[in-house]
């Protein structure tokens, strides 16, 4: 994420032709910066996701596009995850909402792009902690790790040889780090 482009409402935001491209934070745009390797990975863990919640029939797996409006101590806030995870019981009758999400995800994953600033990320981390978000996968291509929040837990840190599981968010989910990176080369 990165540069703010000018004051905007939520509706604003969802009517724009391009709204998929930014957050609003604070009452501005900010657009979702994203790149290559970036984009790659994400879509990489979509499939090894998506295998497992089609298995599983466990709930929805939501690319970057997808708004969450489900924060508390800023009702006006839309953030957008690269990837998130909303077990099915949270959608009633299994029809999703149109629009943004007015709760949390059970899982959120950012994958971070040239343009991310930490402070920004952590900050993101925390807000969807607090709004009920149980698991938040964070992946560093520079580094080739994945770090883990838990809304109860402590943060680890995960290397390519370890393996990423899904908690109590997507029980018997299994991942070696490493399979994120493996189109990216040496």
């Amino acid at each position: 994420m990165s540069a703010t482009i000018k004051p905007c409402t939520l509706d604003d935001l969802l009517t724009m032709p391009s709204g998929e491209m930014y957050e609003l934070v604070d009452g501005n745009l900010v657009e979702k910066k994203t790149g290559a390797e970036s984009s790659l990975i994400a879509a990489e863990l979509i499939g090894i996701l998506l295998t497992y919640i089609k298995i599983n029939k466990c709930g929805f797996l939501f690319a970057d596009g997808l708004g969450y409006r489900c924060f508390a101590a800023s009702p006006d806030e839309v953030r957008k995850p690269d990837v998130s995870f909303i077990r099915a019981e949270k959608i009633e009758g299994g029809r999703l909402p149109k629009g943004f999400l007015p709760f949390a995800p059970d899982l959120a994953v950012e994958v971070l792009s040239p343009g991310d600033l930490a402070t920004e990320i952590d900050e993101k981390v925390e807000q969807f902690l607090a709004a009920g978000t149980s698991l938040f996968w964070i992946v560093n291509p520079a580094i080739r790790t994945v770090r883990v929040h838990q809304k109860n837990g402590p943060v680890v840190v995960l290397h390519a040889a370890d393996e990423l599981t899904g908690g109590d968010v997507l029980p018997g989910f299994r991942c070696r780090v490493g399979e994120l990176f493996v189109n990216l080369g040496s």
